[in-house]
């Protein structure tokens, strides 16, 4: 390779590492401010509402999931302790946006799986419930 080769592709290095760390900061820095204690009541309630993920009504909720909401209102026991009313991530970004460990997760038992199956429940620190069956590729607001 050529000098100029070389430090064409040096220059172009440098700046797609700066873009990444420019975007991996700023990221960091919206959750970070919410975690500095912006109350959950501070969210709008768009937000908490789901911004526009569809709705479904409890009573169209499979037998298992409204059995999990019961659950979840008595505080469990859960039928997977280790893995329910743990933190979820919404890695996927498909919720509203909202600090580390603002939502829980609950399993919604499925017949016949002989592990904890792609249905969930996530709860939010301000009520709200969303329910997915495909294992976090898509979600519902749950309606009470």
């Amino acid at each position: 390779m050529s000098k100029r080769t070389l430090s064409a592709a040096g220059s172009i290095l440098v700046v797609v590492v700066v873009a990444l760390v420019t975007a991996w900061t700023q990221s960091g820095s919206d959750d970070d401010a919410r975690a500095g204690g912006t109350p959950s009541s501070a969210v709008s309630s768009s937000a908490r509402a789901g911004s526009g993920l569809p709705t479904i009504a409890v009573g169209a909720l499979p037998a298992e999931a409204r059995h999990t909401l019961a659950l979840i209102d008595a505080g469990g026991p859960y039928p997977y302790p280790d893995h329910d009313d743990a933190t979820f991530g919404n890695y996927e970004g498909i919720l509203p946006k909202e600090p580390r460990g603002y939502y829980r997760e609950y399993t919604v038992e499925t017949p016949g799986s002989d592990d904890r199956g792609a249905r969930r429940i996530i709860r939010g620190e301000g009520g709200e419930l969303y329910y997915t069956d495909d294992h976090y590729a898509s979600f519902s607001r749950i309606e009470r």
